[in-house]
């Protein structure tokens, strides 16, 4: 299983990072030890400053390569929601040498993944309002509408480098409104206004 991330893909983070508009979709992975199990994330000891990102995730059905956009849906088994936990003092340290940051979003525990809801639960699947709360207040808030890049084309240019795989995840990007989170901290997922990710900061 392969977590696939894509990084600039709402117009709205990539001003509040102050970070240039891509051509084309920006990839990065988490191995599958970033994967937490639980609802409970503890902070690592190696970051003074890690932030949440929400984003609506895919898994994949099947395995294929070369996939055209008309087939791309039927590539999707599940849709749900993650938070991409970035140690956001090491990326930029990273970034300002000109070196790659994978560690700091790489690290243990570093996938929040919720359930998995089907397809038929979604009137239209490029149109899903999501957002997070942390400790009852409101602090992002999204719809897959305003992707740059909509899942099925992210499936399809994806699979034109990396073959994808049965249970593979597709994290889909941030929108604004990502910050720093602390030991305490109670976080709250919802997809079209239900409920479906519960994480304790620890």
């Amino acid at each position: 299983m392969k977590i696939i991330c894509i990084g600039r893909n709402y117009v709205d983070h990539i001003d509040e990072l102050k970070n240039d508009m891509p051509k084309n979709p920006i990839i990065f992975f988490k191995p599958s030890i970033c994967k937490l199990e639980g609802s409970d994330f503890e902070m690592p000891n190696f970051s003074s400053d890690v932030h949440h990102e929400i984003e609506i995730i895919y898994k994949i059905s099947k395995s294929g390569k070369n996939i055209p956009m008309s087939d791309s849906i039927n590539f999707i088994s599940g849709i749900g929601l993650g938070i991409d936990f970035t140690a956001r003092d090491i990326q930029l340290e990273f970034k300002d040498k000109g070196l790659p940051w994978s560690v700091s979003k790489s690290f243990d525990n570093s996938a929040a993944i919720s359930e998995f809801k089907s397809l038929s639960d979604f009137m239209d699947i490029e149109n899903i309002k999501f957002s997070l709360n942390k400790n009852l207040k409101e602090v992002q808030s999204g719809n897959s509408k305003l992707m740059i890049f909509n899942i099925k084309f992210l499936i399809h240019y994806i699979s034109q480098f990396i073959s994808l795989e049965k249970n593979d995840i597709i994290f889909s990007g941030t929108p604004k409104g990502v910050n720093q989170i602390k030991r305490g901290d109670k976080l709250e997922g919802f997809i079209e206004n239900e409920k479906i990710l519960n994480i304790n900061i620890i």
